[in-house]
């Protein structure tokens, strides 16, 4: 039984919501959902939950009663008693500002529209694909690929100890997609992985995970890497050269080489 901490203001979301977070399949039974109306009923119930009893997933509405901050402060009083809790988003407001505080600045696993064609079908994707990664105590911490290192406790990502920043704004975290990609493809290293490849390992709709989306992710993961790298080219050079993020067959796979 996955236990999920959902915070949605409306009513008529969660009636259409509920059944399929309590049925849909995470561990094998059904799940438990602890709902909550209001940011401060669950900053409340996180203060008086005991440490040990943490939820499995955490699923919030960022705009909670007209504060779009709202769900941001759950998130914070989240992440402050269980760190390595997974943190998604299920709101009405994707492509705006606040999705983008919500992967760049709140370090969010996911963010899913409401309104999106198949919502429910997409959210359990998600919600299986962020438990997926989520790393039980005593496993494997971090994944080493020479300079490279991605921290499996806090998915921060590293290369020869600078941490990996979003290179259109050096001052923001990378998003998560980048980040979750890179891993596969160090897990996956030598073997390439193609766009299809890709989204049946993360769970995504192969309709909505395009060639394009995947090239682009790989283009800002590389930019990330050359500018902690020191903004010189060499990594994007050491790419066409096949070692780093390598450009694999006919152009619609990647892999991971780097020699040891």
């Amino acid at each position: 039984m996955a236990v999920i901490f959902w915070v949605e203001d409306q009513m008529h979301w969660i009636n259409k919501f509920s059944q399929v977070l309590t049925e849909a399949d995470l561990d094998g039974s059904e799940n438990e959902l602890r709902v909550y109306h209001f940011a401060e009923e669950a900053k409340q119930a996180i203060k008086q939950t005991e440490a040990a009893s943490a939820p499995d997933i955490a699923l919030l509405d960022a705009r909670l009663n007209g504060n779009d901050q709202a769900g941001f402060s759950v998130s914070e009083a989240l992440r402050k008693k269980w760190p390595e809790l997974p943190i998604l988003y299920l709101s009405e407001h994707s492509g705006t500002d606040i999705e983008r505080d919500a992967l760049e600045t709140h370090s969010a696993a996911d963010f899913i529209s409401k309104q999106q064609r198949n919502a429910d079908q997409v959210l359990c994707w998600r919600l299986r694909a962020s438990l997926k990664q989520k790393q039980p105590s005593g496993e494997q911490h971090e994944i080493v690929s020479g300079p490279l290192r991605i921290d499996l406790d806090n998915w921060n990502i590293y290369w020869n100890d600078v941490r990996l920043m979003n290179p259109a704004n050096a001052r923001r975290a990378l998003a998560p997609m980048p980040r979750k990609l890179l891993r596969e493809l160090v897990e996956c290293s030598p073997r390439p992985l193609s766009t299809l490849q890709m989204a049946d390992r993360l769970d995504l709709d192969p309709e909505r995970f395009s060639y394009a989306a995947y090239r682009q992710h790989i283009r800002t993961l590389r930019q990330s890497i050359d500018a902690a790298d020191g903004a010189s080219g060499s990594f994007l050079e050491r790419c066409k050269q096949g070692q780093g993020i390598v450009t694999f067959g006919d152009e619609q796979a990647y892999c991971w080489r780097m020699e040891k």
